[in-house]
């Protein structure tokens, strides 16, 4: 793509990298036909290549964004299905990240829209106000079908019908502290806690810490660390973002320092691609720079690691079929592809759906933010997933389980679950056990 970027503008470290980004695309449109919004709305605005056109228009003008721009932009998922197709390495990524930023601060959102966007970014990433949240939602709920015909109101509504009830109290999991390895130790690392899992499923990273240490993983939960931005970072909010990475990058590199990790374990695979991310995120920054690239070196989806561990083989099939769901920032956004064959290793029936790497519409806050197009990707997704008639649905990410739970009575629990489950620990919350941690001893 030929750009026209002025010297002075191109003297913006920000702006020179789009123009790189933007160079790259050669308009040969492979990814409208995995852009789950180009999909399913059939706008050329709405694909990765028209949004393209859109932020070259407006970062090459040095202008405001429009209200035309801001909502295809906003439509966008930050699925990364268009970097996976693209044949050109177009960062789209990171373009459309830069281009959320100059949205924010140069673009005025209806009142309604910056007051719920504003109620996200300070509830969501704090699990004490996220649990209060949760409260009034479960007594809130009967008031959805009447915000949904308010205008401007309608991300309330969403959010109402996704609240999954009471929300569970703190965990063990959350207080700082190490959990020794059973055995001898064959690695430490530390497990992300991070802001929403906690409160909806606390139960995943109870089982991570149990597969790890029964593999010989010393787990350590670092003081001072929490949410890793992303909830923000999607919506423009750039500083807020970085300063949620930068306490991350403190808290992870003293322990690094002191007595050392072989790896920083996520479990929410939403947050693992900021992570990993974190050096250019932070690049710019001289203070955290290096300190931001050594902790995305060794940030590890928890599958990614667990890999590593060589599980060993059931002897015999646990008679469980499991669709297994692919989170966008899981095979997208970290290129991981274990989770399917993790969990026959272990003894599950494992069938993947038609569409895998269509987004389900979760996509962090999108789902309360554009929930008709979310309803609709969800539906598409239970629909797939229900037509291989599984015993339980596995997914890696706790924002793809919430949304697609919401959509189905089959069970929807994390990968790490069944793999805990399935080498000796309990059965996941919702799963009935029927003899198959016994059988996998």
């Amino acid at each position: 793509m030929q750009t026209h970027f002025s010297l002075a503008q191109l003297a913006d470290p920000r702006v020179s990298e789009a123009n790189d980004i933007l160079r790259k695309c050669v308009h040969c449109g492979f990814c409208t036909a995995t852009c789950p919004t180009y999909v399913l709305l059939g706008d050329e605005l709405d694909s990765p290549r028209g949004r393209i056109y859109l932020i070259k228009d407006m970062l090459e003008g040095g202008r405001a964004a429009t209200e035309e721009e801001v909502r295809h932009i906003d439509r966008c998922l930050t699925c990364l299905s268009c970097m996976t197709t693209c044949p050109s390495g177009v960062n789209y990524m990171h373009l459309v990240d830069g281009a959320r930023v100059h949205i924010e601060t140069t673009y005025r959102r209806p009142f309604a829209d910056r007051v719920i966007r504003a109620l996200l970014a300070n509830v969501l990433p704090y699990p004490a106000r996220f649990r209060f949240a949760l409260l009034g939602a479960a007594f809130g709920k009967p008031l959805a079908p009447l915000l949904e015909k308010v205008p401007g109101l309608k991300p309330l509504a969403a959010m109402l019908r996704l609240a999954p009830g009471m929300p569970h109290g703190p965990s063990r999991s959350e207080l700082p502290g190490a959990t020794p390895a059973e055995g001898p130790r064959r690695a430490r690392v530390a497990l992300l806690k991070g802001c929403a899992q906690p409160v909806l499923r606390p139960g995943i990273d109870e089982a991570a810490t149990r597969l790890l240490t029964r593999h010989g993983v010393e787990v350590v939960r670092v003081a001072g660390e929490g949410c890793c931005g992303a909830l923000v970072h999607h919506m423009g909010r750039e500083e807020e973002a970085l300063d949620f990475a930068r306490r991350n990058v403190d808290a992870w590199i003293a322990e690094m320092d002191g007595e050392g990790l072989d790896a920083i374990v996520v479990t929410a695979s939403g947050c693992g691609t900021p992570i990993k991310d974190y050096g250019h995120m932070l690049r710019l920054d001289p203070a955290y720079a290096q300190k931001a690239a050594r902790v995305s070196a060794i940030a590890r989806d928890v599958t990614e690691f667990v890999a590593t561990l060589d599980l060993p083989a059931a002897p015999t099939p646990l008679g469980r079929r499991v669709a297994y769901h692919a989170a966008c920032s899981l095979q997208h956004g970290q290129k991981v592809k274990a989770p399917p064959a993790l969990l026959r290793r272990v003894g599950f029936e494992v069938a993947e759906p038609f569409e895998s790497h269509i987004c389900c519409g979760s996509a962090g806050t999108y789902n309360m933010l554009q929930s008709d197009i979310a309803a609709g990707l969800k539906a598409r997704k239970v629909g797939h997933m229900e037509a291989l008639n599984p015993d339980i649905i596995a997914a890696g990410n706790i924002g793809c389980m919430t949304q697609i739970g919401s959509g189905t009575h089959i069970p929807v629990v994390h990968t790490v679950e069944l793999l805990d489950w399935a080498t000796g620990g309990p059965a996941p919350e919702g799963v009935a056990d029927g003899g198959a941690a016994a059988r996998a001893a």
